[in-house]
């Protein structure tokens, strides 16, 4: 009995290993064993192949479809030059029109200029005449009564609001060459305001500047000078005076 047990304990042994080394013994695969960063190697090159080859797969297909890359390339830099000469010349038109510009700015006030000294010249020209008038007046008066004038009374705005010029010329005609005038000048002027009128005399009476309104001359002497009235009221008409010794010598009214 004991034989026979050892004997097939043998017997399976055997059977075993006829089974692991035999003909049925099971397949074996031998691989060699490869690092890893060949691996990755390996992996980063088919995919940059496989990157070209579609890029090249992609670009055929634009040309096929007529869509070249490098023609369109060329293009867009040909159209970025003509922008910039286009921009280039732009600018330089922009500077010549500002030169004529200013060429036309600088006529235009030297036009204005010569308006301003035209219109000066007229005026003097006027004064001229006028003081001509007046002299050939005065001659021709000679041996008359004497006595006093006003003449060439104006009334001017000054340009500030309420501010007024006058100018006039006060002479001596007739009787003596050596009569002479010592008084003082007084000014009417008529206001309105809101339909209601007034009266106010120049220089008032407790003007501490009256002073200014004093003249003293034998033969004539131009009087001007500036007076302020309360803003928004209107002149209507101003009266000058020439007074000597409480009286009246001379007057003139100018109406506005």
């Amino acid at each position: 009995m004991r034989r026979t047990y050892a004997d097939s304990r043998l017997a399976v042994t055997l059977r075993r290993l006829r089974s692991r080394f035999g003909i049925s013994a099971p397949r074996v695969a031998v691989r060699t064993h490869i690092p890893w960063y060949w691996r990755a190697l390996a992996a980063i090159a088919v995919l940059s192949i496989s990157f070209a080859l579609a890029g090249w797969v992609y670009d055929a297909g634009r040309k096929i479809a007529g869509f070249d890359r490098r023609e369109t390339e060329q293009e867009m830099t040909a159209l970025r030059d003509r922008v910039d000469e286009l921009q280039q010349e732009a600018a330089r038109l922009r500077a010549l029109a500002n030169a004529g510009e200013s060429n036309v700015q600088i006529e235009r006030t030297a036009q204005q200029q010569l308006v301003r000294q035209v219109k000066a010249l007229e005026q003097e020209n006027g004064r001229l005449k006028e003081d001509l008038a007046f002299f050939e007046n005065l001659a021709s008066a000679e041996g008359k009564e004497a006595g006093f004038t006003i003449n060439r009374l104006r009334i001017e705005p000054n340009g500030n609001p309420g501010q007024y010029r006058y100018r006039l010329l006060a002479a001596a005609q007739g009787g003596k060459k050596d009569r002479e005038f010592r008084g003082s000048l007084q000014l009417v002027i008529s206001l309105q305001q809101g339909g209601k009128s007034a009266m106010m005399t120049l220089p008032e009476p407790n003007d501490p500047a009256k002073q200014r309104f004093n003249i003293n001359f034998k033969h004539f002497q131009r009087v001007d000078g500036t007076f302020q009235v309360p803003v928004g009221v209107r002149v209507n008409s101003v009266e000058a005076r020439l007074i000597q010794d409480g009286v009246t010598r001379a007057s003139q009214t100018v109406t506005l």
